[in-house]
């Protein structure tokens, strides 16, 4: 070989080492590229999650519970594991509570017939929906004032409202045969409303009670009413966890919610190292789709979300005082129930307003649930809550959305319980108990009642108080009035005077200008 020919195999050997470095630099990148930010363990979700401000600034949406269990509308959603309860009411803790037959197992067989000849199951052809409209949803809730909605996706029964790629048991293949969640999350989002979806469907391995003369043991619905045995205290199988990853994974990944939340169940030790796996999952998803989700857990009996990790949620409760982490309460316009029932009874539009500014005054959300009928229709005493309370969040919401806490959450005489299904516990607010929020250079005093003689002392705000302290408050109004307003700082409290007419039914705002 000549010089030329040397030197030309030196070039090339060259060019296919540089090459070959090239290459090795490319799926170097493509694997860190490639790699999930959040790893299935607390120790990786704690360093990188961090909660959606987004979320924080929304403050009130909706929930809504709707199923095949609105059929029979009695009792409550848990109708479908009540209709089995022939002994003792089991609970959710699997202790029996009160001997005997339930009151639904009694209504079902003398209504409907024998549980083994008419079952859940056959409730499912005669949930049609035949006047479910989307778009008239979502038009009611964003006149409602709510900025977010969250239906279940599938509940405890284990019929999913979304055309589930995981089972049978649909609303897009029996029932409605439609697509429930997808039309929602369509309307929603081209109306400009943040979607989310709940799953309850953990608890499905253990909320039927199964028995020979209940067709909950016929093999061929196993696929609805699980495949565990006879004894309800039987430990969650594998073979359903893995069921209960992948029928998630399915939710998560054709509807890309922007919010997930749990019920219950998934708290529980035989869950314990999926918790993880399922943060993580839906977090790096969200990097994907880019965009920040939010997941929501109860914490039920301990912390089995670390804090720091998920949004905090309280079934029908609330916090006496601040969090300064983001978090929210579910509960429903219902007092007795979260799906539609013949007897259902309403809270009033006073009540759920008062509980909406408690809850931002210490830094939470509410979640409102609605209780449609079987044929998708909103009754009409759920519409007239919820357009009076957008009718109040259009004069005062900005004392609501887009707020921060303040130094205090308010003051008055009434308490207010703590912790999961305490609100029953509560009393009504008086014209002494108000709520502090903030925005900008605007600080927002909310009287839950109106004051006696159009007159009010804020006490946090008198200049012997530890809160006033560097305080100057240049102007004073009342929210939806053009009265004039006379107030005075005195050490005892800010006083206004001469407060005019009310300016509406419900909770009073006013904007303190600093």
């Amino acid at each position: 070989m000549n010089v030329n020919g040397m030197l030309l195999v030196l070039m090339m050997s060259i060019l296919g080492m540089v090459s070959c470095k090239q290459e090795a630099k490319k799926v170097l990148s493509a694997d860190v590229e490639t790699k999930p930010l959040y790893e299935a363990n607390w120790e990786s979700i704690k360093k990188h999650y961090k909660d959606p401000t987004w979320f924080n600034e929304q403050k009130f949406g909706i929930f809504i519970h709707w199923g095949a269990y609105s059929v029979p509308a009695y009792g409550s959603e848990w109708y479908p594991r009540h209709m089995y309860m022939d002994t003792a009411n089991f609970s959710a803790q699997l202790n029996p509570g009160k001997l005997g037959p339930t009151k639904e197992f009694l209504h079902h067989k003398k209504t409907f017939g024998d549980q083994k000849e008419f079952g859940y199951k056959d409730f499912i052809p005669m949930f049609k929906a035949e006047k479910f409209n989307a778009d008239e949803w979502i038009d009611l809730f964003k006149a409602a004032g709510a900025k977010y909605v969250v239906p279940v996706a599938d509940h405890h029964d284990g019929f999913a409202m979304y055309a589930s790629k995981t089972t049978r048991w649909n609303a897009k293949n029996m029932g409605p045969k439609r697509d429930v969640l997808g039309e929602l999350f369509k309307a929603g989002r081209s109306k400009g409303l943040i979607m989310g979806a709940s799953s309850h469907y953990a608890f499905n391995w253990s909320f039927y009670n199964k028995k020979d003369h209940f067709d909950t043991m016929d093999p061929q619905y196993a696929d609805l009413y699980s495949k565990k045995g006879k004894d309800l205290k039987e430990p969650v199988s594998e073979e359903f966890k893995k069921e209960w990853w992948i029928r998630t994974l399915d939710l998560i990944d054709n509807y890309q919610p922007d919010i997930l939340w749990f019920d219950f169940m998934l708290d529980r030790p035989a869950f314990k190292e999926y918790r993880p796996k399922i943060a993580a999952y839906y977090y790096n998803k969200g990097i994907e789709w880019g965009k920040e989700v939010v997941l929501q857990d109860k914490n039920f009996d301990h912390e089995a979300f670390p804090e720091g990790t998920v949004i905090y949620d309280l079934e029908r409760g609330k916090l006496p005082g601040i969090r300064k982490l983001p978090w929210q309460t579910d509960t429903s316009i219902g007092k007795n129930s979260w799906c539609h029932v013949s007897n259902w009874e309403s809270k009033d539009t006073n009540q759920l307003i008062d509980d909406l500014v408690d809850i931002v005054s210490k830094n939470g959300n509410l979640l409102l649930n609605v209780g449609p009928k079987a044929d998708g229709t909103i009754p009409d005493d759920q519409k007239k809550i919820l357009l009076e309370m957008g009718d109040w969040l259009k004069v005062n919401g900005e004392a609501i959305y887009g707020t921060k806490y303040w130094k205090t959450f308010g003051e008055g005489p009434t308490e207010v319980k703590k912790g999961h299904h305490s609100e029953g516990k509560n009393k009504a607010f008086s014209g002494q108990d108000i709520r502090f929020t903030q925005k900008g250079d605007k600080l927002y005093a909310i009287m839950m009642a109106w004051p006696k003689d159009s007159k009010v002392t804020i006490t946090s705000l008198g200049l012997s108080n530890e809160y006033s302290k560097g305080l100057t408050i240049k102007n004073v109004r009342l929210l939806g009035s053009d009265a004039k307003l006379e107030f005075k700082q005195s050490p005892e409290g800010l006083v206004v005077t001469k407060l005019g007419e009310k300016s509406g039914d419900f909770a009073h705002v006013l904007e303190i200008t600093k």
